[in-house]
């Protein structure tokens, strides 16, 4: 039952277009080479990401400005690889759920599970528009 329980988990992430990365070798093969704009979500089967984190990504992702790719990772299943990419987050530390923004291959800048937890679904669609807003703004996108 629990093993149900958690694919449902991964798979209300995936089926918004993430790519699950499941091992250390798949963080590292993404992350440091990807072009443009990744969101990493640091999934978890704590009520605040049932109950805001994976429902604030399915509002915010309802956004015209999204990143070019949304990656995933699950604290406390993918341990190793939820580890691996939580070191190419300089300086942050561990939280769970939470957002990663990542641009051209270089963290700059995370949502944290405090900025998430008691949080509405709609605050946190807020905050990450805000991260798209003003960092996956294409040139052809940004106001004159």
């Amino acid at each position: 039952m629990y093993d149900i329980l958690i694919q449902r988990m991964r798979d209300e992430v995936t089926q918004l277009g993430a790519r699950e990365l499941r091992t250390p070798e798949e963080v590292d093969e993404v992350l440091p080479k990807a072009r443009g704009t990744t969101l990493v979500v640091i999934n978890s089967t704590c009520g605040c990401a049932a109950g805001a984190a994976r429902p604030g990504l399915a509002l915010a992702l309802q956004h015209n400005v999204r990143p070019d790719q949304i990656v995933t990772v699950f604290a406390g299943q993918d341990r190793d690889a939820t580890a691996r990419a939580r070191e190419y987050f300089t300086g942050m530390p561990p939280s769970s759920p939470s957002f990663a923004l990542m641009k051209d291959g270089r963290f700059v800048q995370m949502i944290h599970r405090y900025q998430i937890e008691g949080h509405s679904p709609q605050q946190i669609a807020a905050q990450l528009r805000r991260l798209f807003d003003e960092y996956c703004r294409s040139e052809a996108q940004q106001p004159a």
